[in-house]
């Protein structure tokens, strides 16, 4: 039982290791091949049909949309569709009010987001699709960017970089600090070919080729520009092209990440040659995307056979575990000043976004719309 024990305890943390450093480590040094740099073109002008899906929007609407009509794209080129998913708010109301401006309200029967888009392509007229959500405003360049990015006849979708406000807390430092990462391991597999999925607020292609996706999908930004990908496209980001959104709760950020990882493995489930060698990216899909996965299980493959570790590995790993833990546990009981915050939000943080991921696993045990949950921003909430 110890040989056995110890075995899957070396297997499963050589795989964590390797998955929370070796990796980055070697995404940042390792000579991967690098394709050539995008061919944009910022004198490229193409009609574009911006589609925002919204359900109950009413909180930031209004915000958004004077955002996209103080855009720098021409406007005779500009098609706005406000895809209302069967909102009970004043979502239609505000939509209405834009009318005179172009803006047009598409109302469609409550299906969720990938049935709204559906709906939304079949009306869009543009060259270029655009694909936004109602909280995160954009930079008035942010289109222009994008669209000269698919000059490039390698590229097929395009997405911005997010910007996240700086929030007060320890916790939304934490996630901050994320998704920094996640931006700067996007710019690095952009530049050896592709990356995986886009940011759901900000992202382009070319209208022909986007298909229908089912309408119970939960990741629009991994479902469209993936099959791009399998037709020999390239996904890009181009950190020109900024979108802005506020720092959300830990709360909030948990159910947004089960859903996200909901998502993920749908992408999997459906897309099963991400995972062989017609993926032309298929070991960073693996070490970055499906590690995610993977990595709370790992963590608890490498606890329970820590029980029969031979003394003193059992106690240092048990004893590890038990401090992690106790320190989450009390993180937030602390005040925000106290300086141990810098410890107990990093341990309380990660724990959470582990038990998101563990939890995405009942994508095959529910009807996936029901992970869709209200995400908290400040004192409001929508539907993102």
């Amino acid at each position: 039982m110890h040989d056995s024990a110890t075995t899957v305890f070396v297997l499963s943390a050589c795989l964590l290791l390797y998955l929370l450093f070796l990796y980055p480590l070697l995404l940042a040094v390792f000579p991967w091949r690098n394709r050539p740099p995008i061919a944009k073109d910022p004198a490229l002008l193409r009609p574009v049909t911006v589609l925002l899906p919204v359900y109950n929007g009413e909180a930031f609407l209004r915000k958004k949309l004077e955002s996209i009509l103080a855009l720098d794209y021409p406007r005779d080129l500009l098609q706005i569709l406000v895809i209302s998913d069967g909102s009970t708010d004043r979502t239609d109301a505000i939509a209405d009010e834009f009318g005179s401006s172009g803006v047009r309200l598409l109302r469609v029967p409550r299906g969720g987001k990938a049935a709204a888009l559906n709906a939304g392509i079949e009306q869009a007229r543009g060259e270029i699709l655009f694909f936004t959500d109602v909280r995160q405003e954009l930079a008035p360049d942010s289109v222009r960017h994008l669209v000269a990015c698919l000059a490039d006849p390698s590229v097929g979708s395009v997405t911005g970089e997010l910007h996240i406000v700086k929030g007060d807390s320890h916790e939304e430092a934490d996630m901050g600090l994320y998704w920094r990462y996640e931006v700067w391991a996007r710019k690095q597999m952009s530049r050896i070919d592709s990356i995986f999925g886009a940011t759901g607020c900000i992202y382009a292609m070319p209208r022909k080729l986007v298909q229908p996706i089912p309408p119970d999908t939960l990741g629009d930004d991994a479902a469209f520009p993936l099959g791009a990908f399998f037709c020999g496209y390239r996904m890009i980001l181009d950190p020109e092209a900024k979108a802005y959104d506020l720092a959300s709760p830990l709360g909030s950020e948990f159910e947004r990440r089960r859903r996200t990882l909901a998502g993920l493995w749908q992408a999997v489930v459906r897309r099963p040659e991400l995972l062989g060698f017609r993926s032309r990216m298929w070991l960073h899909f693996l070490s970055h995307k499906v590690g995610r996965l993977a990595l709370p299980w790992l963590a608890l493959a490498a606890l329970g056979s820590a029980f029969w570790l031979r003394s003193p590995w059992r106690e240092a790993t048990l004893g590890s575990a038990v401090t992690v833990t106790a320190l989450a546990a009390f993180d937030s009981l602390l005040p925000q000043v106290w300086r141990i915050k810098r410890i107990t939000s990093p341990a309380r943080t990660t724990l959470v976004m582990l038990a998101a991921s563990l939890c995405s696993i009942t994508v095959f045990l529910v009807p996936p719309q029901r992970l869709w949950k209200r995400t908290i921003v400040g004192a409001e909430k929508l539907e993102d």
